[in-house]
């Protein structure tokens, strides 16, 4: 008998727990703020009908609302609320450190954005990195938010995955392993005109779970794009797609030199993660020469993330063919996506048109000048092969896209300075190839999708 009464006690205790839902803490109490702190700004926080209010002001850098208390793993929903004209956003697992630009408060954020951009929901790396996830690789996400009303989000940080929502609806998947545990904390943007002033962003609801994650996490929505931050790394999603790193993070195994059977012995290496090439005179191929690829590719898509420093000048080229220009001076011949600091290097007004400026297909079709290029961060470039059509892509949007061998490339073709290499951008396949053009630009994350 006292084994079935615990049986059923134990039973019952089971169900309980069951019934009981998800442990969520609540992070603002409704009535003051009590566990918040106030970071980096002046501008002010107010508390209203269980809400907290910031409130924008002239002549203050981005104020941020912080926590107390730091968080590693969570789930963090809120509600929010936000005047038509201003930007704000939620920080999570960030930092703020005396040895980090004075304490600048930096991490991921949870974008807040009622401008006809509409990325709200997309992860920006506050004071550090730029965008990790634009709200233009999710069409469906970025419709989510209503301007002039309550929002509900929704973030799931957990181990390195980072997922949003906005409303219900899936905004972000992305993965990164920069910053496991930091604070949450309240965006009130820093404004520039006096008529955005006194304008506010409202939160309410805020409350975060940190137990029995894998039980209340929601399951992947394959239709949701993933990116995948980390670098030099292939994620299962990527690598189901059929996604493969293109150089390894670690050696020079695939590449050699242009002019060479080996990899260059000087030039370049190869440090934490970034392949490197060195400043040297800012001539073509003068110091370790280009790279590219041991074996050929036809139809793909390649990603490439880029770092210039200041000044600087290189490009990835493609269908490119060493044989050609071996015993010359300057670059290996091919298509190139052009990388260039365009507010410091001559070479961006040189061309015609803007076509030797960044993004461009160099010399022949130049790139609009409102891409989003990250000065001072890693930026993506992107070219999609597939037969005679090409595009090139920088940080998730289309810049460039053309159709080689017809008449219309070729007459193209004869009015640059490739028009002495006979049939050139044609071939079926060619090498894949980055520039020494003298000046130090960093590579990491290079991938490559083979596609039929």
């Amino acid at each position: 008998m006292k084994k079935i009464v615990l049986l059923v006690t134990t039973l019952m205790f089971m169900m309980s727990s069951c019934v009981q839902g998800p442990k969520w803490q609540e992070l603002f109490n409704g009535k003051d703020l009590q566990g918040w702190e106030k970071l980096n700004g002046t501008a002010e926080y107010i508390v209203e009908d269980n809400t907290i209010i910031g409130i924008s002001a002239m002549n203050t850098p981005n104020t941020f609302l912080a926590t107390t208390e730091e968080y590693g793993d969570f789930i963090l929903e809120f509600d929010f609320k936000v005047d038509d004209g201003l930007n704000s956003g939620v920080q999570f697992r960030s930092l703020s450190l005396d040895e980090y630009q004075n304490g600048r408060v930096h991490g991921y954020q949870f974008e807040i954005d009622p401008s006809p951009r509409a990325w709200t929901g997309g992860v920006y790396d506050e004071a550090r990195r730029g965008w990790l996830y634009p709200m233009n690789l999710n069409p469906e996400g970025q419709a989510a938010f209503k301007n002039g009303e309550w929002n509900s989000a929704r973030i799931e940080a957990i181990g390195n995955s980072i997922r949003t929502w906005v409303n219900g609806v899936p905004c972000t998947d992305m993965l990164d392993n920069m910053t496991p545990t930091g604070f949450i904390a309240l965006q009130v943007h820093s404004i520039g005109s006096e008529e955005l002033a006194g304008k506010t962003v409202s939160w309410r609801n805020i409350r975060i779970l940190t137990e029995k994650l894998e039980t209340y996490r929601t399951p992947e929505n394959p239709e949701v794009e993933q990116v995948n931050a980390i670098a030099n790394t292939i994620s299962e999603r990527e690598a189901a797609e059929g996604w493969e790193l293109l150089w390894d993070g670690e050696t020079t195994e695939g590449w050699r030199g242009a002019r060479l059977d080996g990899f260059p012995e000087v030039g370049w290496t190869i440090e934490n993660g970034i392949l490197k090439v060195h400043k040297s005179d800012g001539g073509e191929s003068t110091n370790g020469g280009d790279i590219v690829t041991t074996k050929p590719y036809k139809n793909f898509m390649l990603k490439v993330d880029f770092r210039i420093t200041e000044g600087a000048n290189s490009g990835i080229k493609y269908f490119v063919n060493t044989d050609l220009n071996k015993d010359g001076k300057g670059s290996a011949i091919g298509c190139e996506f052009q990388i260039l600091d365009d507010r410091n290097h001559p070479d961006a007004k040189l061309g015609k048109d803007g076509n030797r400026t960044l993004g461009s297909l160099y010399d022949l079709i130049a790139a609009p000048t409102d891409k989003p290029f990250r000065r001072g961060f890693f930026n993506t470039a992107q070219v999609v092969v597939q037969g005679n059509h090409v595009e090139h892509w920088l940080n998730g949007v289309k810049i460039v896209e053309y159709e080689r061998n017809t008449d219309e490339w070729n007459k193209l073709v004869q009015t640059s300075k490739y028009k002495d290499w006979p049939n050139f951008g044609n071939a079926e396949e060619g090498l894949i190839l980055l520039q020494d053009h003298g000046d130090e630009v960093w590579f990491q994350n290079i991938k490559i999708k083979i596609l039929e």
